[in-house]
């Protein structure tokens, strides 16, 4: 395929292993970058090998060799730009979640729709080979009948002026980490006769930061009556990002499935036996920009498109507002 020529907004910490490391495995050129500290962009660019640096993000949009943008930005800011981004033209591949509530999801899949520009949301874990193995476990049958996924997203707080503890960023646990325990939920939803409903939710708040989520703890069932189970922090003392599927013969357990390049393991339990199967540690994020390029050169279907975005912001902001809490307010540019 033409390599892919992609433009990122910001000079986010993230983008070295999530944009930049895969860039180079497959191809891809990284055409330009922006920021509003012109020196880090510059910075970013002499690091990375970016090939120049534009002055704003509007203007790296304006860019005509750019086909694709990354949207690495503050939560806040996904939203916003992603819609600037389909306005100029340019395929997006946008940092989780895709906007800060279900009404801006909305407005960013309807201009999805209306561009036949491609979207993908950057829930990379849903394309490595851990992520598929644990849904080929339920869909053969090996592990039985669905019963349960229990997902567990926890690590410790980030500095207090981080920026995932702003609401006007949109920021909180949900929003952070909690977000791809929802999704893993919804990963499953085939095998189960559907999405899962939420039942209920608990949260409670950073100190200091009204309206912001330090935690929050969700269940949720599926049509089939498989039940679901999240918890998310920003508060532990130390990392857990693990994701367990219960059946009526079995169950897999997966001890780091958002980063399997971590920890490959996935750990399967029978009535009959135990065993441990490795998946690889290429990056998941590589085989995240290996779909984004095939949507855009071959129009191959994505997992993460603007459609999964909406439905996942959607139980994001019922998360919320179960727990008592409101959905993160829009962003202004």
């Amino acid at each position: 395929m033409e390599p892919l020529r992609i433009g990122i907004l910001g000079a986010a910490r993230i983008a070295g292993r999530a944009i930049v490391e895969p860039a180079k495995l497959t191809g891809a050129r990284l055409v330009a970058v922006a920021a509003r500290d012109a020196d880090r962009a510059a910075a970013f660019a002499t690091e990375h090998g970016v090939e120049r640096v534009h002055a704003s993000y509007q203007e790296l949009l304006d860019d005509p060799e750019i086909e694709a943008i990354y949207n690495p930005l503050a939560n806040g800011l996904h939203g916003p730009w992603n819609l600037r981004a389909l306005a100029a033209g340019k395929h997006v591949l946008t940092e989780k979640p895709s906007a800060s509530n279900a009404a801006e999801a909305l407005e960013v899949r309807d201009a999805v729709h209306s561009s036949g520009l491609v979207f993908m949301e950057a829930f990379h874990y849903a394309y490595h080979p851990v992520m598929r193995r644990l849904q080929e476990l339920v869909a053969k049958g090996e592990l039985g009948d669905l019963q349960q996924v229990e997902a567990t997203m926890v690590m410790p707080p980030p500095a207090d002026d981080d920026p995932r503890w702003s609401l006007p960023l949109a920021g909180g646990a949900v929003m952070d980490v909690g977000c791809y325990a929802l999704h893993a939920q919804r990963m499953f939803a085939q095998y189960a006769g559907g999405a899962p409903k939420l039942l209920n939710a608990r949260a409670g708040e950073r100190k200091r930061v009204p309206g912001v989520d330090e935690w929050l703890n969700a269940d949720l069932e599926f049509p089939s009556g498989a039940t679901g189970t999240v918890r998310t922090s920003m508060a532990a003392e130390a990392v857990e990002f693990s994701l367990k599927v219960v059946g009526s013969r079995g169950e897999a357990f997966a001890p780091f499935y958002v980063l399997p390049q971590n920890d490959d393991r996935v750990i399967v339990t029978t009535n009959e036996d135990t065993w441990v199967e490795h998946l690889g540690t290429r990056t998941s994020y590589t085989y995240q920009l290996e779909a984004f390029a095939g949507a855009i050169r071959n129009g191959a279907p994505l997992l993460t498109d603007a459609d999964d975005a909406l439905a996942t912001m959607q139980l994001i902001d019922e998360c919320y507002v179960a727990a008592g809490m409101t959905p993160r307010p829009s962003s202004s540019i």
